[in-house]
């Protein structure tokens, strides 16, 4: 049998049901108590209202349940990643009230069959998974909806290590379907994802036609009143268009020249090192490319992965980027050299083992050459406006 994918399934499972409300689960869940009133209030109050649950996170190799932090805003940056916003003063005020988001994240909601419909669904022009969560998410703000998390909903869901399924199209259905939510529902906003991405521009997003009579013909808004509207602070979190970083290129050990920071290939949660310098210092292969951000994290190329590290003298490891600084927010000092980790008063500094290869967080020490390293390219006036210039401070 052919592999249809997730987004053919939910739509047939949807046909099927005969309920007021459709709930959508992934199969990787566990819903916890009293998980099943909260989603549907908010809906009996209004039926244009979709209600996303709280995810919790379980551990895909020891199926140890942890509750997620007190709940974010969902999210987007200009590639498309899932990312989360701060909650706004007014949701703070009852920590058990729905809130509203901007983008759910994607496999856990509540919606009425009525108003799903009204929307036509989910556009059956996405293939297998990929972008269906904006696309419903977009469409539910810009058409007279509303889109809430409900904090005393948790369900737990099961983040697997890796991806069991192999490609059965041979082509990137998921940008594909980036491409379709964004020339559907994005207006002039779509370009500055075609931007990040050079494969948006030879990529065809198919025929767009009933896709486009819907939106028409239910007469929604802009993306430009959803940015200004429903989230207001996403273009000063993820400008449009990258800052200037405050340095970038390979990063090389003063204790020994002939190594430079590397990725070694490695995915999230695991260790970076020290390899052999790249040739170009300003521009090496994606491995030895860092980035130390307008965000204040350093950024590895070859996976967009960033550097974090929790407590001193721990092995600095790959993480998934949050924008949140804490555990990734790192300075260089170029006059020392020193890239500082966190806050400074923490006193940490990025400290190569020459013998090992393998890069820790030690005490700050200027005299220490394991704690001294040469960017490829350096921005001096950003780093001498380091208050001021880059991502806003988080206490």
């Amino acid at each position: 049998p052919e592999r249809s994918g997730l987004i053919v399934a939910r739509m047939a499972g949807a046909r099927e049901a005969r309920g007021d409300v459709l709930i959508v689960l992934d199969s990787h869940t566990e819903v916890n108590n009293n998980w099943l009133p909260p989603l549907l209030e908010p809906i009996a109050e209004d039926y244009r209202t979709c209600v996303c649950p709280f995810i919790d996170v379980i551990a895909h190799d020891t199926f140890q349940y942890r509750a997620q932090d007190e709940g974010k805003r969902g999210a987007f940056d200009w590639k498309f990643y899932y990312k989360r916003l701060p909650l706004l003063p007014g949701d703070l005020e009852d920590p058990t009230k729905p809130f509203n988001s901007p983008v759910m994240a994607g496999g856990l909601f509540a919606i009425s069959a009525k108003f799903f419909w009204e929307l036509g669904g989910y556009d059956e022009g996405l293939d297998i998974w990929g972008g269906e969560q904006y696309e419903l998410s977009f469409k539910i703000w810009q058409c007279g909806g509303r889109l809430v998390d409900a904090p005393c909903s948790r369900v737990g869901h099961v983040y697997r290590g890796y991806a069991p399924f192999g490609n059965p199209r041979g082509v990137n259905f998921v940008v594909r379907n980036f491409k379709r939510v964004a020339e559907i529902w994005m207006d002039e906003y779509a370009k500055f994802l075609y931007e990040r991405n050079p494969l948006f521009e030879k990529t065809d997003p198919g025929d767009l036609t009933a896709q486009r009579e819907l939106r028409e013909r239910l007469q929604c808004r802009p993306f430009k009143w959803f940015l200004g509207e429903i989230a207001p602070d996403l273009l000063i979190r993820y400008p449009v268009r990258e800052p200037q970083p405050f340095a970038s290129g390979r990063v090389q050990s003063v204790a020994d020249q002939r190594l430079c920071l590397d990725s070694l290939n490695h995915q999230a949660k695991q260790p970076i090192g020290l390899y052999t310098c790249a040739s170009n210092r300003t521009h090496p292969q994606n491995n030895q490319f860092f980035t130390l951000s307008f965000h204040r994290d350093i950024r590895v190329r070859s996976n967009d992965k960033c550097l974090d590290a929790s407590r001193l003298h721990d092995e600095v490891i790959l993480f998934s980027c949050h924008e949140s600084q804490g555990n990734q927010m790192w300075r260089y000092d170029y006059e020392s050299k020193m890239i500082v980790h966190g806050k400074e008063h923490n006193g940490r500094c990025l400290e190569a083992n020459i013998v090992k290869r393998k890069v820790t967080v030690g005490s700050c020490d200027r005299s220490n050459p394991a704690q001294q390293w040469d960017w490829g390219y350096v921005n001096f006036v950003h780093l001498q406006n380091w208050d001021v210039y880059g991502a806003k401070f988080i206490n």
